[in-house]
């Protein structure tokens, strides 16, 4: 039998409250704003800031609770960008979609970032390396008591493929994403302020990432709401593709992507991050909807 959490006492609902973001009745989902010239999803389309905001807008519309900002990608091969230019990509976005009243997330691995984000009025710092990247991230969050997402991460994306390597997939990454957890909670991080990431598509290949959405159950065991970001990622054109076939685009995932959102939502996540939010939020209404008639 499996270790309990000792956090699991924590969570208040099946999907969790997260201290300092609005509490929904359902699963929530978060829309992507990739300001970067080099996205896997959309590399390029919202690079201009008024370009980026007009998109984060138009996501809300379509249906978003909050948008997730971003100013460098995290795709397989990427190299990173400097910290003076994520500052300049994602500041700008930040300050104008909260002036329009918009729940923002930040989703960057930088402290600096992370802070000066939070100075511009986003309210949730995402970090796809849970802290592990820079060692200022967690005493930056901590005290600016702001809500956290602790994603499995096992390095940069330059060789991420190299570390997707697994005896047994959802054991270990449950265990290691627990250590990223406490080490977050031993910054200072309040537990009731965390959110987990199971990290799809980050080392892991796709027959892990569909074990792992298989395994949801076990992420959420640990006791803290759950962020599913499978949007357009790799594993779903592998699966579209079949056996010997070429992989769809991206931007033509997002059917998949809604089927994933589906089932996240059925399985108590928290939140869905997606790149087309319509479809997603119509999954989200659905599956609602078949939880009141049980």
């Amino acid at each position: 039998m499996r270790e309990r959490s000792p956090y699991a006492g924590r969570m208040g609902t099946l999907r969790g409250r997260v201290d300092g973001l609005p509490e929904w009745d359902r699963c929530a989902v978060m829309g992507v704003v990739n300001v970067t010239p080099d996205s896997f999803s959309d590399g390029g389309r919202w690079f201009d800031t008024a370009a980026a905001v007009k998109h984060g807008l138009g996501l809300v519309a379509a249906g978003a609770d909050l948008v997730d900002v971003g100013g460098e990608s995290t795709r397989p091969g990427a190299k990173r960008v400097d910290e003076a230019e994520e500052l300049r990509r994602v500041i700008p976005v930040v300050r104008e979609l909260v002036a329009a009243g918009v729940v923002v997330s930040v989703d960057t691995m930088r402290a600096r970032v992370a802070d000066a984000a939070v100075a511009a009025g986003a309210v949730l710092v995402n970090d796809v390396s849970g802290g592990g990247a820079d060692p200022a991230m967690i005493p930056v969050v901590a005290a600016a008591e702001v809500p956290f997402v602790v994603m499995h991460w096992r390095g940069q994306s330059i060789d991420m493929n190299n570390r997707a390597v697994y005896a047994d997939v959802v054991p270990e990454v449950v265990t290691e994403l627990r250590q990223s957890f406490e080490r977050a909670v031993d910054g200072g991080i309040d537990p009731a302020r965390i959110i987990l990431d199971p990290g799809l598509g980050f080392a892991k290949n796709a027959e892990h990432d569909l074990t792992l959405i298989a395994h949801l159950a076990d992420i959420r065991a640990l006791g803290r709401p759950v962020l599913v970001a499978a949007s357009r990622k790799r594993f779903l054109g592998r699966v579209l593709a079949g056996e010997g076939g070429d992989p769809p685009p991206a931007r033509e995932r997002d059917a998949a992507t809604a089927a994933v959102t589906a089932i996240a939502a059925r399985e108590g996540a928290w939140a869905v991050r997606v790149h087309e939010v319509h479809d997603s939020a119509d999954a989200v209404r659905v599956s609602r909807a078949i939880e009141g008639a049980v």
